[in-house]
């Protein structure tokens, strides 16, 4: 008989998360995101919403781009700042749903939507790589503010002595 399959580990996501790595994600983020929007190639678009549904799902355990970040680019840079991980993973979830809806849209012909959501995906992408603000984490902590978000699914978003 075949052992079980834990799927809490399947779809685990890291908690806590080094922000370098996440930065660095965002950066590629960005980097393909205004290559696709350049050429209009819609197949980036599909790339990029797969890149994001890999990484909500799986954490940056299978997705190229967190895989060279997590991997390779962070060990290069040797920083490490750990933040929580239910934010960001919220945040992913933003841009897998704002990536996807792009890519339905340009199926469906409605191309200048699908690049203008496309266009606020690049600049919430770059406020993550190039300033640290990460937009999907802010909006968690809000509905986390207002109840909307349980405490326990980041204790350490609601207790400050836990983030140290």
């Amino acid at each position: 008989m075949s052992e079980l399959i834990d799927w809490r580990k399947v779809f685990a996501f890291p908690n806590p998360v080094n922000e370098y790595s996440a930065r660095i994600t965002a950066a590629l983020v960005v980097l393909l995101s205004v290559a696709t929007l350049l050429t209009g190639f819609g197949w980036g678009l599909a790339v990029i919403a797969v890149g994001f549904w890999l990484r909500v799902l799986f954490g940056p355990r299978i997705s190229p781009f967190a895989v060279l970040s997590v991997k390779i680019l962070t060990p290069l840079l040797g920083k490490k700042r750990l933040v929580p991980g239910p934010p960001k993973r919220f945040a992913q979830g933003i841009g897998a749903a704002m990536s996807t809806a792009a890519a339905i849209l340009l199926a469906a012909g409605l191309a200048p939507a699908a690049w203008i959501l496309l266009a606020v995906l690049i600049l919430a992408a770059s406020l993550e790589a190039f300033a640290g603000f990460c937009l999907g984490c802010t909006i968690f902590g809000w509905l986390q503010r207002r109840g909307m978000i349980p405490d326990d699914v980041c204790e350490a978003c609601n207790n400050i002595p836990l983030r140290a």
